[in-house]
Protein backbone atom coordinates (compact mmCIF):
# COMPACT_ATOMS: atom_id res chain seq x y z
CA UNK A 1 0.00 0.00 0.00
CA UNK A 2 1.30 3.48 -0.61
CA UNK A 3 2.35 5.00 2.62
CA UNK A 4 -0.12 7.34 4.24
CA UNK A 5 0.86 11.01 4.21
CA UNK A 6 3.29 11.60 7.04
CA UNK A 7 3.88 7.87 7.56
CA UNK A 8 7.18 6.49 6.28
CA UNK A 9 7.22 3.63 3.82
CA UNK A 10 8.06 0.23 5.32
CA UNK A 11 10.46 -2.53 4.45
CA UNK A 12 8.65 -5.59 5.77
CA UNK A 13 11.17 -8.37 6.25
CA UNK A 14 9.42 -11.74 6.33
CA UNK A 15 11.96 -14.07 7.89
CA UNK A 16 11.72 -17.71 8.91
CA UNK A 17 12.98 -21.20 8.14
CA UNK A 18 12.81 -22.67 4.62
CA UNK A 19 9.34 -23.84 3.65
CA UNK A 20 7.51 -21.85 6.36
CA UNK A 21 5.44 -19.80 3.88
CA UNK A 22 7.41 -16.56 3.44
CA UNK A 23 7.07 -16.34 -0.36
CA UNK A 24 3.43 -17.39 -0.32
CA UNK A 25 2.57 -14.78 2.30
CA UNK A 26 4.55 -12.06 0.49
CA UNK A 27 2.76 -12.77 -2.81
CA UNK A 28 -0.60 -12.62 -1.08
CA UNK A 29 0.26 -9.36 0.68
CA UNK A 30 1.47 -7.70 -2.54
CA UNK A 31 -1.63 -8.93 -4.40
CA UNK A 32 -3.83 -7.35 -1.71
CA UNK A 33 -1.95 -4.02 -1.46
CA UNK A 34 -1.44 -1.79 -4.48
CA UNK A 35 2.06 -0.45 -5.13
CA UNK A 36 3.80 -2.86 -2.72
CA UNK A 37 6.95 -4.38 -4.19
CA UNK A 38 7.40 -8.07 -3.45
CA UNK A 39 11.20 -8.24 -3.53
CA UNK A 40 11.73 -12.00 -3.48
CA UNK A 41 15.46 -12.63 -3.85
CA UNK A 42 14.80 -16.25 -4.81
CA UNK A 43 12.76 -15.07 -7.80
CA UNK A 44 15.39 -12.48 -8.69
CA UNK A 45 18.26 -14.96 -8.54
CA UNK A 46 16.61 -16.94 -11.37
CA UNK A 47 17.34 -13.92 -13.59
CA UNK A 48 21.10 -14.53 -13.21
CA UNK A 49 22.59 -16.80 -15.86
CA UNK A 50 23.86 -20.03 -14.36
CA UNK A 51 21.65 -19.89 -11.28
CA UNK A 52 20.83 -23.59 -11.64
CA UNK A 53 24.48 -24.60 -11.44
CA UNK A 54 25.54 -22.13 -8.74
CA UNK A 55 22.49 -21.10 -6.73
CA UNK A 56 24.48 -19.45 -3.94
CA UNK A 57 26.62 -17.37 -6.32
CA UNK A 58 23.49 -16.16 -8.13
CA UNK A 59 22.08 -15.09 -4.76
CA UNK A 60 25.26 -13.19 -3.89
CA UNK A 61 25.20 -11.47 -7.28
CA UNK A 62 21.56 -10.41 -7.04
CA UNK A 63 21.53 -9.11 -3.45
CA UNK A 64 23.08 -5.71 -4.33
CA UNK A 65 20.45 -5.29 -7.05
CA UNK A 66 17.75 -6.25 -4.54
CA UNK A 67 19.07 -3.65 -2.08
CA UNK A 68 18.98 -1.00 -4.83
CA UNK A 69 15.42 -1.96 -5.82
CA UNK A 70 14.30 -1.85 -2.22
CA UNK A 71 15.88 1.55 -1.58
CA UNK A 72 14.43 3.06 -4.75
CA UNK A 73 10.92 1.78 -4.08
CA UNK A 74 10.97 2.91 -0.45
CA UNK A 75 12.34 6.33 -1.44
CA UNK A 76 9.32 6.66 -3.72
CA UNK A 77 7.10 6.29 -0.65
CA UNK A 78 5.97 2.71 -1.25
CA UNK A 79 6.18 -0.35 0.97
CA UNK A 80 8.34 -3.37 0.15
CA UNK A 81 7.78 -6.89 1.40
CA UNK A 82 11.00 -8.92 1.51
CA UNK A 83 10.54 -12.70 2.02
CA UNK A 84 14.03 -13.97 2.77
CA UNK A 85 15.52 -16.17 5.44
CA UNK A 86 18.36 -14.26 7.06
CA UNK A 87 19.87 -15.68 10.25
CA UNK A 88 23.04 -13.55 10.17
CA UNK A 89 22.50 -10.27 12.05
CA UNK A 90 25.02 -8.58 9.72
CA UNK A 91 22.92 -9.47 6.67
CA UNK A 92 19.76 -8.25 8.40
CA UNK A 93 21.55 -4.98 9.19
CA UNK A 94 22.29 -4.39 5.48
CA UNK A 95 18.60 -4.52 4.64
CA UNK A 96 17.66 -2.47 7.68
CA UNK A 97 20.14 0.20 6.52
CA UNK A 98 18.57 0.21 3.04
CA UNK A 99 15.28 1.18 4.70
CA UNK A 100 16.49 3.63 7.31
CA UNK A 101 18.86 5.22 4.81
CA UNK A 102 15.89 6.55 2.85
CA UNK A 103 13.78 7.39 5.91
CA UNK A 104 11.68 4.23 5.78
CA UNK A 105 10.67 1.98 8.65
CA UNK A 106 12.19 -1.52 8.98
CA UNK A 107 9.63 -4.06 10.18
CA UNK A 108 10.76 -7.57 11.11
CA UNK A 109 8.27 -10.43 11.09
CA UNK A 110 9.52 -13.94 11.91
CA UNK A 111 7.28 -16.76 10.73
CA UNK A 112 7.82 -19.77 12.97
CA UNK A 113 6.47 -23.22 13.63
CA UNK A 114 7.83 -25.94 15.89
CA UNK A 115 11.07 -27.58 14.80
CA UNK A 116 9.48 -30.90 13.93
CA UNK A 117 6.69 -29.28 11.96
CA UNK A 118 9.18 -27.02 10.16
CA UNK A 119 11.26 -30.02 9.09
CA UNK A 120 8.18 -31.87 7.84
CA UNK A 121 6.98 -28.84 5.91
CA UNK A 122 10.35 -28.36 4.25
CA UNK A 123 10.43 -31.96 3.05
CA UNK A 124 6.84 -31.88 1.76
CA UNK A 125 7.12 -28.48 0.10
CA UNK A 126 6.21 -28.60 -3.56
CA UNK A 127 5.18 -25.84 -5.85
CA UNK A 128 5.71 -23.99 -9.05
CA UNK A 129 8.76 -22.10 -7.79
CA UNK A 130 11.73 -23.39 -9.83
CA UNK A 131 14.26 -23.01 -7.04
CA UNK A 132 12.65 -25.40 -4.55
CA UNK A 133 14.47 -28.43 -5.99
CA UNK A 134 17.77 -26.55 -5.85
CA UNK A 135 17.22 -25.55 -2.23
CA UNK A 136 16.42 -29.17 -1.32
CA UNK A 137 19.66 -30.33 -3.00
CA UNK A 138 21.72 -27.62 -1.26
CA UNK A 139 20.22 -28.50 2.12
CA UNK A 140 20.93 -32.20 1.54
CA UNK A 141 24.55 -31.46 0.53
CA UNK A 142 25.11 -29.25 3.58
CA UNK A 143 23.77 -31.63 6.21
CA UNK A 144 20.07 -32.17 5.60
CA UNK A 145 17.99 -32.11 8.76
CA UNK A 146 21.02 -31.16 10.88
CA UNK A 147 21.40 -27.99 8.79
CA UNK A 148 17.68 -27.25 9.11
CA UNK A 149 17.89 -27.72 12.90
CA UNK A 150 20.88 -25.36 13.13
CA UNK A 151 19.04 -22.83 10.96
CA UNK A 152 15.95 -23.01 13.17
CA UNK A 153 18.11 -22.47 16.25
CA UNK A 154 19.96 -19.56 14.61
CA UNK A 155 16.64 -17.88 13.83
CA UNK A 156 15.59 -18.27 17.47
CA UNK A 157 18.88 -16.65 18.54
CA UNK A 158 18.20 -13.80 16.10
CA UNK A 159 14.77 -13.28 17.70
CA UNK A 160 16.44 -13.04 21.11
CA UNK A 161 19.04 -10.56 19.78
CA UNK A 162 16.70 -8.26 17.89
CA UNK A 163 13.92 -7.09 20.20
CA UNK A 164 11.88 -5.51 17.40
CA UNK A 165 11.17 -8.86 15.71
CA UNK A 166 7.52 -9.85 15.89
CA UNK A 167 7.06 -13.63 15.84
CA UNK A 168 4.00 -14.90 13.96
CA UNK A 169 2.89 -18.51 14.27
CA UNK A 170 2.81 -20.14 10.84
CA UNK A 171 1.12 -23.48 11.29
CA UNK A 172 0.72 -25.75 8.30
CA UNK A 173 -2.75 -25.63 6.78
CA UNK A 174 -3.56 -22.34 8.52
CA UNK A 175 -2.65 -19.93 5.74
CA UNK A 176 -5.61 -17.61 6.35
CA UNK A 177 -4.93 -17.46 10.10
CA UNK A 178 -1.22 -16.84 9.48
CA UNK A 179 -2.03 -14.08 7.01
CA UNK A 180 -4.39 -12.41 9.50
CA UNK A 181 -1.79 -12.69 12.28
CA UNK A 182 0.74 -11.12 9.91
CA UNK A 183 -1.64 -8.23 9.14
CA UNK A 184 -2.30 -7.78 12.87
CA UNK A 185 1.45 -7.72 13.56
CA UNK A 186 1.93 -5.07 10.86
CA UNK A 187 -0.85 -2.95 12.32
CA UNK A 188 0.95 -3.06 15.66
CA UNK A 189 4.20 -1.71 14.17
CA UNK A 190 2.89 1.63 12.93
Amino acid sequence: MPSVAGTPARLIHLNGPPGIGKSTLARRYADDHADVLNCDVDVLRTLIGGWRTDFNRAGALIRPAALAMIGTHLAGGHDVVFPQMLADPGEVAKFEASATGVGAQFVEIMLMDGLSASLDRFHRRRGDDPWHDHVRAIVADLGGDDLLRRTHEALQVLVAQRSAIVVVDSSEGAEDQTYQAFLDALAGTT
